[in-house]
């Protein structure tokens, strides 16, 4: 077995990024204070051709270079918006015919591996602020919640580890390509 070259990938360039077909989902990133998070999450969104980023409240937004750092130029390749609000964010894509579904422990909540999806649907996931999580006002306006089935002693994962098992496992179940 051989470890193959960066040139032996074939990847797509960033323009060619823009052009290609995405995979019906948006993140919306709801008060993420770490510019490594959001630069994880941008490189995470780019690998599964995530259709946008909605960045909302004090989640930073590119260019920075800290964010550069993670993201390693994924922040100039996967298309971002910024909205103030989470909940306007929410409201916007449910009006634009995404189902909403909040990323949080919650009564209710649906297990990751229990999520079913519909490929002829669009869905948007909110992940939350790494100390508080998702604010409850934003979970209010969700159709739902997901949860990641956890068996240790901790209580949460960190964020950018939460976003990359989710999108894995939502790609795994709209790919389209």
């Amino acid at each position: 077995m051989r470890k193959l070259k960066i040139t032996e990938l074939n990847r797509i360039s960033a323009e060619e990024f823009k052009g290609v077909k995405k995979l019906p989902l948006v993140i919306v990133l709801d008060d993420i204070r770490s510019l490594h998070n959001i630069g994880s999450v941008f490189r995470t969104s780019d690998a599964f051709r995530i259709e946008c980023i909605y960045l909302c409240g004090i989640t930073a937004v590119p260019p920075h270079p800290d964010m550069h750092k993670t993201a390693l130029g994924a922040e100039f390749s996967v298309e971002w918006k910024y909205v103030g609000n989470a909940v306007d964010a929410v409201e916007n894509l449910k009006v634009q015919g995404y189902e909403v579904y909040s990323v949080e422990q919650a009564e209710g909540s649906t297990m990751l591996d229990e999520f079913e999806t519909d490929r002829t649907k669009k869905y948007a996931v909110v992940f939350g602020n790494e100390v508080k999580g998702v604010q409850q006002e934003v979970i209010n306006h969700s159709h739902g919640c997901i949860e990641i089935p956890q068996y240790g002693t901790k209580h949460s994962l960190n964020v950018s580890v939460t976003a990359g098992i989710v999108l894995w496992d939502l790609f795994k179940k709209l790919t389209i390509f």
